[in-house]
């Protein structure tokens, strides 16, 4: 018996969950509709192509979907699926041939900020080496600890200390403007 249940969208994540571990996929459906695109945004920013992301992102619903009775509620619904994705990319990176040495990979040189245009967090993140992206939107994007991220890629955990560590350090280089003195005060309308 499938539990229907009136006004999905005003509903709780939590209680969304319930009822689709009770077989409500139309809560479910909502459950999708609402984290699909920062499932697929994490994707984007460890680095998965958009073919890829979008992959990884339906692979970890649906797994989600199959365990959603195994969801405590100790943290957001939102938070737990991005894991199950991550989980997922770093599994198929893994098989991927590309993904041999991640301490071999390279370390772009970070370009110089151009002051006449914005700067966004995904065009930050492009001055990473692949392996620092990983682990430091595995941190902040998935929130997983650095001993998680160890485990799922097979890092030692002060490796990815400092990778994550070393990943900040550029991203906040990258993304500041000048000196506090020379920063542009914030737009706040005409």
């Amino acid at each position: 018996m499938t539990v229907k249940p009136p006004g999905l969208n005003r509903l709780h994540d939590t209680e969304l969950v319930a009822f689709a571990a009770a077989g409500g996929r139309e809560a479910f459906g909502e459950l999708v509709r609402r984290h699909s695109a920062s499932v697929r945004g994490l994707m984007r920013r460890m680095g998965a192509e958009p073919a890829l992301a979008d992959d990884v992102a339906q692979d970890a619903f649906i797994q989600a979907f199959e365990r959603c009775a195994d969801f405590r509620g100790e943290g957001t619904f939102a938070a737990w699926v991005r894991r199950i994705a991550a989980r997922l990319y770093i599994k198929r990176r893994q098989k991927d041939a590309r993904w041999t040495d991640l301490d071999a990979a390279e370390d772009p040189v970070a370009p110089v900020p151009d002051q006449a245009r914005a700067i966004d967090l995904d065009d930050a993140l492009k001055v990473l080496s692949e392996v620092e992206r990983v682990c430091v939107t595995l941190c902040h994007g998935a929130g997983m600890t650095h001993s998680e991220i160890a485990a799922a890629l097979n890092l030692p955990l002060g490796t990815v200390k400092s990778h994550v560590k070393r990943a900040l350090d550029k991203l906040r280089t990258r993304l500041e403007i000048g000196p506090q003195s020379e920063r542009r005060p914030a737009h706040v309308g005409s």
